[in-house]
């Protein structure tokens, strides 16, 4: 049996301006923070549960697409109709969106979301199993999450 993913640990520049996206909007639980000299870190997740992201405070520039490591990120919520309420929060708070609205992962397809970046530049995908019906894939043959 492969292992299964327990968390994931993101480099930030700014604890406070990410913990406003990923507790404030997003609706993490922080489970845990702490400080070692400069450095802030915070565990977010489920309350109660087991930690789901890890925001490192010890990042400088912004998060670079072009370089080996991280792609996205992807979250899931149980409708569409959740994945539209986040947009609607994420919008007005002004995030940068890779695509305009719901989209579907790729053509045809009964599953997809919306495609955002957080506050470093890092690509966020909130998603949903069923709903985007009818609406549009950007890419033929790749999926929506691949290239942006």
């Amino acid at each position: 049996m492969a292992p299964r993913l327990a968390h994931t640990g993101l480099n930030v520049t700014d604890l406070d301006r990410s913990l406003a996206l990923y507790r404030d909007l997003l609706g993490f639980a922080v489970l845990a923070e702490g400080k070692e000299d400069d450095q802030r870190w915070a565990m977010l997740g489920e309350p109660g549960g087991a930690p789901l992201v890890t925001l490192w405070q010890q990042a400088r520039g912004s998060y670079d697409s072009g370089r080996p490591g991280l792609h996205h990120l992807a979250l899931t919520v149980d409708s569409i109709d959740q994945v539209r309420a986040y947009e609607t929060a994420l919008r007005a708070a002004g995030f940068d969106f890779a695509y305009d609205g719901v989209v579907a992962h790729r053509e045809g397809g009964t599953s997809g979301g919306i495609f955002f970046h957080d506050p470093d530049g890092i690509r966020l995908e909130i998603n949903a199993p069923l709903g985007p019906d009818g609406a549009p894939a950007p890419h033929d043959s790749a999926p929506t999450c691949g290239f942006f």
